[in-house]
């Protein structure tokens, strides 16, 4: 096993490294087996977690990594990895992807980072009861227990929330661009860095989106705001399936072919050229599982309007021609 894959679960690593790291994963089929293999066993060891458990769960898990440590470290896995996937099978059958834990200690607070790389998404359930789903190169930051008036996390990316009730004690999501609060609601959340646009949709309960001296903005059930050059507009939800992609489905309904790559670019980390801007005219409907990846989906595509692929796999650049 790579050294660094051990590494990056024991927190050796820096930021740098880990992102060097996710991307090798993403591009080597054995290390990506490697790494699921102790991914399985360090979910094992958080499975029996319950409160007042926290100076066990430690000690349990520093004699867990001295194990992996010793000579005998690549038997070990192999019989453990073998029963950490029936066991993961049978109780957490709705974990879907490669997540990185970090935590970030202050004073009082214990503050938690789940990252999911490109071509993943992440289903994770915060302290409160609160259900979040992740999106492909998106990352949320949590505390691991909410203490005060209010429960904070902070998002780079997209995710869709369903938080528990709490009249006392209020759910607030920051993102870069965006500074939402709830008491109990279903909504979804797009921020990503360097993207055109923001956009918060609302499927159960109220969002107040603060808008500075504007005051708060309060979306109803159904509707969608979309922050553009400093621009709000509100309007209803266009296309309900494309919040299927947190069931592993991505829905372009009616979508020209621009917007359509500039997803998946940023879906599979990936970087896409068009020789002929002709091809962004055409406009296509349909669904396409996260899994199919890429290559499967762009063939499926062209099928519609033909283009030629090529592709320069070192540099993870795909060029469309005709």
């Amino acid at each position: 096993m790579d050294d660094r894959i051990l590494k990056y679960f024991l927190g050796e690593l820096d930021n740098s490294e880990r992102l060097q790291l996710l991307k090798l994963i993403d591009r080597d089929k054995t290390l990506k087996k490697e790494f699921m293999e102790m991914q399985n066993l360090f979910a094992l060891t958080q499975l029996s977690a319950h409160p007042g458990d926290d100076e066990t769960a430690k000690e349990s898990y520093r004699i867990f990594t001295r194990r992996l440590q010793a000579k005998q470290r690549k038997l070990f896995l192999i019989k453990i990895g073998k029963i950490a996937a029936v066991a993961l099978a049978l109780i957490v059958s709705t974990v879907f992807a490669t997540l990185l834990f970090t935590e970030n200690f202050t004073r009082d607070k214990a503050f938690n980072t789940l990252c999911v790389p490109a071509g993943q998404r992440a289903q994770i359930t915060l302290q409160d009861g609160t259900t979040v789903w992740l999106n492909a190169k998106s990352t949320l930051t949590y505390p691991s227990r909410f203490a005060g008036k209010e429960r904070k996390v902070t998002l780079m990316g997209e995710a869709y929330f369903d938080v528990a009730k709490n009249p006392r004690k209020p759910f607030l999501v920051s993102t870069q661009n965006i500074q939402l609060k709830v008491l109990g609601t279903q909504f979804n959340v797009r921020d990503y860095p360097n993207a055109d646009r923001s956009k918060v949709s609302l499927f159960e309960g109220s969002v107040e989106i603060d808008r500075g001296s504007k005051g708060a903005l309060m979306l109803k059930p159904g509707e969608e705001v979309t922050m553009q050059e400093g621009n709000m507009s509100v309007s209803a939800i266009v296309n309900p399936n494309y919040f299927l992609w947190k069931d592993g489905i991505y829905s372009f309904d009616n979508e020209s072919l621009l917007e359509i790559l500039q997803k998946l670019q940023l879906y599979y980390d990936v970087t896409i050229k068009v020789e002929d801007p002709e091809i962004f005219n055409v406009r296509y409907t349909g669904k396409f599982r996260q899994s199919d990846g890429i290559d499967e989906i762009l063939h499926i595509i062209r099928k519609i309007h033909h283009f030629d692929i090529k592709k320069d796999l070192e540099n993870r650049i795909i060029t469309l021609s005709k």
